[in-house]
């Protein structure tokens, strides 16, 4: 499996990527609580949101950076005796965002979740009297969001005007890869990125990242310094850089500057202006951009679950259960690698429908008694011979990449040609654009014309049995031939 999962709902001879699950969830369930799920489902949208669960004693300024990557806050007001908060967006789209991102990942502040809906409430008047100091913070926070200098108490909250728009980036406890790409895509949140540049100092993963504007950087190291990447780990700490511009040679996945797509990527090539060099990453939708890779911040804390909900598969291809035949659940070995699967496949074209991926309210799949799963609905894959990653902590986990059009080949047989290894994907029904040998030849780089052609050939052919216990391994790759 792409992953580890321990288990999964699926017909034995198909990959895990078609599985069958129990009854539906509501879309709430991530973000709520049975109990209140029916005033959830009748709240109509509404710019002001209610935050409920806050942990004792969290700021203002925690509150506020909960909103800042959907918008500007216009207004707050906390309740701290009962642990919950409101918080106006200058819009209701912007709050309309704001809630669908988070009905898919559970909001964290100081590792505790906590819960946001729809207000009753179309605008938040406060007595700015009784919400002094938050009015005061919003003051702060909304004089960076406009440009000017805060004119707040600088003990209420230290908004200096910005002196760079250059941040050094730190990832500590980076148990999961921090690419380049990850790193524009949760960046670029807040504004236009231009350059970063990665590197390693110190055993540490850093990079430095150029905003167009220095009130973007402010508002970025705001909103993301102490954040986790990932779940418990790969946490983000950022300052400003004493550089106020970066100077990048090349563009590749080291470094990157976006106003200059025609820089050579430092192998003899010229990147081409639609960034190629990418790796065929696949598209984030404008809706999924949040919950993939630009989204994954803020899912700090413990107890995710590592299952699955994967819908709106193709029928005709996955063994079922009776009240919901286009649905699965699949258990990960942990809620690390479940956050990184979700964000890496919802949304991929998988039997020419659209898949969709979401954190389950289960903990586990429960493996039927023996004998009694006469349907084939489950299958415990935790023994499979079809994963990858099989070491917690090992380096091959920064080889973990999104579906792309490349697949990486390993573990290829002595004597086998490129001939043969374009027919062997060719005849798996996908139109092989382009191939390449690594020196050894026992690896190589095959290009299909999609991705989702590249989905079906690695689903079919990895663990392709060769001959002389030769079991071909299919990943896919940052990389384009």
């Amino acid at each position: 499996c792409w992953l580890s999962p321990a288990a999964v709902r699926v017909k034995s001879d198909l990959s895990p990527f078609a599985a069958c699950h129990l009854p539906s969830l509501s879309p709430f369930h991530a973000n709520g609580s049975d109990s209140k799920k029916q005033r959830l489902e009748e709240s109509p949208p509404s710019r002001v949101l209610h935050i409920r669960k806050l942990p004792n004693e969290v700021s203002e300024t925690e509150v506020i950076a909960l909103g800042l990557p959907f918008g500007k806050v216009t207004n707050i007001l906390m309740l701290k005796g009962k642990n919950q908060a409101f918080l106006e967006l200058g819009t209701e789209e912007a709050a309309i965002t704001m809630v669908n991102y988070y009905t898919a990942v559970t909001p964290q502040v100081r590792n505790t979740p906590v819960f946001i809906q729809y207000s009753n409430h179309k605008e938040l008047k406060t007595d700015s009297a009784l919400n002094q100091r938050a009015q005061a913070v919003l003051q702060a926070v909304s004089a960076v969001q406009d440009g000017s200098s805060p004119s707040s108490d600088p003990g209420v909250l230290d908004l200096a005007p910005p002196p760079s728009p250059v941040l050094r980036i730190i990832i500590d406890n980076m148990f999961y890869p921090v690419t380049l790409d990850v790193l524009q895509q949760i960046f670029s949140k807040f504004g236009t990125v231009m350059k970063i540049i990665t590197f390693t100092k110190n055993n540490q993963f850093q990079a430095l990242l150029q905003f167009s504007d220095p009130v973007n950087a402010q508002q970025a190291k705001l909103s993301l310094d102490g954040q986790n990447i990932y779940n418990s780990c790969c946490t983000l700490r950022i300052d400003f850089s004493k550089l106020v511009n970066l100077n990048v040679k090349y563009n590749n996945d080291k470094s990157r500057d976006y106003t200059r797509p025609d820089l050579p990527t430092g192998d003899g090539e010229t990147a081409n202006k639609d960034h190629s060099l990418l790796g065929a990453i696949s598209p984030l939708s404008a809706a999924a951009a949040a919950a993939a890779a630009a989204g994954r911040v803020a899912l700090s804390g413990s107890g995710v679950s590592g299952v699955l909900l994967a819908s709106n598969l193709n029928e005709e291809r996955v063994k079922i259960l009776y009240n919901k035949k286009d649905s699965a659940l699949i258990q990960l070995s942990d809620g690390n690698q479940a956050q990184l699967a979700m964000s890496h496949l919802n949304g991929q074209k998988v039997f020419g429908k659209v898949m969709r991926v979401t954190l389950s309210k289960h903990q586990t799949v429960a493996l039927p008694r023996e004998g009694l799963d006469d349907q084939l609905l489950t299958k415990d894959f935790s023994g499979s011979p079809l994963h990858r990653f099989k070491k917690p902590g090992s380096k091959n986990f920064q080889n973990i990449f999104p579906p792309s059009a490349t697949l990486h080949l390993s573990n290829v047989r002595d004597g086998l040609g490129e001939d043969d290894l374009r027919l062997l994907f060719s005849n798996s029904g996908g139109t092989v654009k382009a191939f390449k040998f690594f020196q050894d030849r026992k690896m190589a780089l095959i290009q299909m014309t999609s991705v989702e052609e590249a989905i079906q050939t690695l689903m079919d052919l990895h663990n392709y049995d060769m001959g002389g216990n030769h079991h071909l391994k299919v990943s896919f790759s940052k990389s384009t031939i």
